[in-house]
């Protein structure tokens, strides 16, 4: 059995429910319209119909879908002290029961039907991701991210470190800005808008927020403290679990990188190849040289002090990106995402993108409160 000290909270624990709850979300959506299907027992809903597809797509995305959620439950598994074996048939069976969970769920849903086809694609990349994640352990791979993961960082860090692994994915959602997380307040608002509808004391309040909000564009000032603070805000999270010193410099630098790609990414998946770059504004070259010169005046300061400033630029961060208005091509992006093939990941990034910057902020402030 593995020591004491190999049981320890691990990042791949959280990314696991993470991810879980994000195929649970991408499976179901739009949790809308359910109903009980007409001449189905409950039995019946038992049976999932075996299906052929013929779109490559919808094989690969069901397949590949599961894999990573394999190999994060084998690691988190092997992490929390089970042998080998316990832990590949427990990285094998939990996705595939969830994979049958969310099929059965899809009867009730207009428009979703449940797949023999699709569990089968499920069980199979998540028994792919746990040999994979078996065959990373005999190689010794797990053990040598094990000894680096405790060289660079202090030892409760695994919520750092699970958000420094969504944070690409959150920027895969088209934003208002560059970099920027966080806009939640629409949604919000549109969805209080509804719930009031048919309350009498609310009318002047319900009205107030279905009315569209006249917002004015962010001005060069503000949208380059958005994409300053963007940038910032992953680099003072890794910096607040990793020891001072030049190590925080790298980090900030791979948060760039990391940044750059993924939001040149996202730009080409929204827009097109040929406008890949088109996230990079007037304002964006100045936006991430003041976030990497910050970060490297940063870099010597303690963690607790890390973590409080860490707070103060996340509220910044979100209070400037509430302000920030949906321009025409944003929303057409949005609606890109919603009607087309981007409907299955659209669910996905949208809640990262929007949650973001608040998980952090939640994260941050236990840092700053917890006892040394």
């Amino acid at each position: 059995m593995p020591s004491a000290a190999l049981r320890q909270r691990s990042s791949a624990g959280l990314l696991a429910l993470v991810y879980a709850a994000l195929v649970v979300y991408a499976s179901l959506y739009p949790f809308s319209g359910w109903r009980w299907p007409p001449g189905h027992r409950a039995l019946d809903l038992l049976a999932l119909p075996w299906t052929r597809w013929h779109d490559a797509f919808d094989l690969w995305s069901n397949g590949l879908g599961y894999l990573p959620l394999g190999l994060l439950l084998f690691v988190a598994a092997l992490r929390a002290g089970w042998r080998g074996g316990a832990a590949l048939l427990v990285a094998a069976l939990a996705p595939a029961l969830l994979a049958y969970a969310a099929e059965v769920a899809q009867h009730l849903l207009p428009g979703r039907h449940a797949s023999l086809t699709d569990w089968a694609l499920n069980a199979g990349g998540a028994l792919g991701g746990a040999l994979l994640g078996a065959a990373l352990h005999a190689l010794g791979l797990v053990a040598r991210w094990q000894g680096l993961r405790e060289r660079w960082f202090a030892r409760e860090s695994a919520g750092a470190l699970t958000l420094l692994a969504l944070w690409p994915a959150a920027l895969l959602f088209p934003a208002p800005a560059p970099l920027a997380l966080g806009q939640i307040g629409p949604w919000l608002a549109a969805r209080l808008a509804g719930w009031l509808e048919d309350v009498p004391w609310a009318a002047p309040l319900q009205q107030q927020l279905a009315a569209p909000a006249m917002q004015t564009p962010l001005g060069p000032l503000a949208e380059t403290a958005v994409t300053a603070l963007g940038l910032l805000a992953p680099c003072l999270v890794a910096c607040s679990v990793a020891a001072p010193g030049a190590r925080r410099a790298v980090l900030a630098l791979g948060a760039l990188a990391l940044g750059t790609a993924v939001m040149t990414l996202s730009t080409a998946l929204n827009y097109g190849p040929q406008h890949a770059l088109a996230w990079v504004t007037p304002q964006t070259p100045l936006a991430l040289a003041t976030a990497l010169l910050a970060s490297a005046l940063l870099a010597w300061l303690g963690r607790r002090l890390i973590a409080a400033i860490g707070l103060v630029a996340l509220t910044a961060l979100v209070a400037l990106v509430a302000q920030a208005p949906s321009d025409p091509y944003f929303a057409l992006s949005l609606q890109a995402w919603e009607q087309g093939r981007f409907v299955r990941f659209h669910g996905l990034a949208q809640w990262l993108g929007w949650l973001w910057p608040y998980a952090a902020l939640a994260w941050l402030l236990a840092r700053v409160s917890a006892r040394e």
